[in-house]
């Protein structure tokens, strides 16, 4: 069983391995922030994270709350890319 806030939360395991993949819902809220990313960030949603929320555990909220943006959550984290930073209190 995964951590409730890990993206893996809602994908069953079966046996000892993990089911096709159920993917976590970020709700959106128009109090999300919107943010240019940085370069000292480029490619490290992990840092990104750590500074936003304390905890780097919580990078892949940034692609699930920026689809459209960050088809690749690590490739397309790129300086200059302005994304939806959602709320922790959003994370279902």
């Amino acid at each position: 069983m995964y951590s409730k806030n890990s993206p893996y939360a809602k994908t069953y395991v079966v046996g000892d391995y993990l089911d096709i993949m159920t993917p976590r819902e970020v709700l959106h809220d128009s109090g999300d922030e919107t943010y240019t990313i940085e370069s000292q960030y480029h490619m490290r949603p992990d840092l990104l994270s750590y500074k936003k929320y304390g905890s780097s555990k919580y990078w892949w909220m940034f692609a699930m709350r920026n689809k459209d943006a960050l088809i690749d959550p690590i490739q397309d984290f790129k300086a200059g890319t302005t994304i939806k930073i959602p709320k922790i209190e959003n994370l279902r």
